[in-house]
């Protein structure tokens, strides 16, 4: 459950995330839970897999005059989540998740969540960017955010990782984007935050996997160039993919232009994921994810 800090003030909506096995009356027995408790559905959509034997469901309802207090949820919910087997957690729209975003020399997908989250499009707080290299400084401190420089020296790998986990606790952390952070981080790193790591990579996954797939891209003579931007597992870029968008390469275009339509998609292609993170519209199953958008 994700309830955020205690309540000062009644939230005006909450979202209910559902995966379980599909069965007869999921949904019906859940519009009545929420009902009989007089929430108002605001929202609502799902998704079942029938080769999988998988039912996925988000519901947002407004809780104005809904008569259980949040910190009460689960109780109340146990019940019917048992019976169904269901996994599921709950979020408030009050919450303001907190995200720090991990750089390397390469800023323009930091420059662009910077500001997408100054003027609103992002409901979350950025306390912290972190980067192996000193240039985002500048650029962190104009949008007023904490900025740390860790060095990720090949011998002191480890160490670094350490340091970069000691300020995600520090700064209560929900979870990390990598804005174009070229460095792979470890198992033991990404197991503190599982499928709560945000990556961009630049390619339309699975083509092109590792390093420099702009410049294999060009050399393949490909037609179309992309970005994918997915959630980090211990397997190199073979994360669940969120969002992937693609652009039109010319013959014409040299390396310069097909990396710089390159960083144009990169950008919107990772601002969409972080946006459907932030607003509790992703739910992973197997290798997958449903997003509701």
């Amino acid at each position: 459950m994700s309830t955020g800090e205690t309540l000062n003030f009644k939230p005006s909506s909450a979202v209910l995330l559902i995966s379980c096995p599909d069965k007869l009356g999921i949904m019906a027995e859940t519009f009545t839970f929420l009902a009989r408790h007089n929430g108002n559905v605001l929202q609502a959509d799902n998704f079942g897999d029938p080769d999988q034997n998988v039912f996925l469901m988000r519901v947002e309802w407004d809780l104005q005059r809904f008569d259980i207090d949040m910190r009460d949820f689960p109780a109340h919910f146990a019940r019917l989540a048992e019976r169904f087997q269901m996994q599921w957690r709950v979020a408030l729209s009050s919450y303001r998740p907190r995200i720090a975003v991990l750089a390397s020399r390469q800023d323009h997908c930091l420059a662009d969540l910077l500001h997408r989250h100054q003027i609103g499009e992002l409901a979350c707080e950025v306390p912290l960017v972190v980067s192996n290299h000193p240039e985002a400084q500048r650029l962190a401190e104009f949008y007023g955010v904490e900025f740390h420089h860790v060095p990720m020296e090949k011998d002191r790998k480890a160490g670094a990782e350490n340091t970069i986990l000691d300020l995600m606790r520090a700064h209560n952390i929900d979870f990390i984007v990598l804005a174009r952070f070229m460095q792979v981080l470890s198992n033991g790193f990404i197991q503190h935050y599982p499928n709560r790591i945000i990556n961009i990579h630049h390619s339309f996954l699975p083509a092109f996997v590792g390093a420099k797939p702009y410049h294999r891209a060009f050399e393949r003579g490909v037609k179309l160039v992309g970005a994918t931007a997915h959630y980090v597992t211990e397997v190199l870029d073979e994360g669940p993919i969120i969002e992937q968008d693609t652009v039109r390469v010319s013959h014409r275009d040299t390396l310069d232009v097909l990396l710089q339509k390159g960083r144009d998609l990169e950008k919107v292609v990772l601002s969409r994921a972080v946006r459907w993170q932030v607003e509790n519209r992703i739910l992973l199953y197997g290798n997958k994810t449903t997003v509701f958008d």
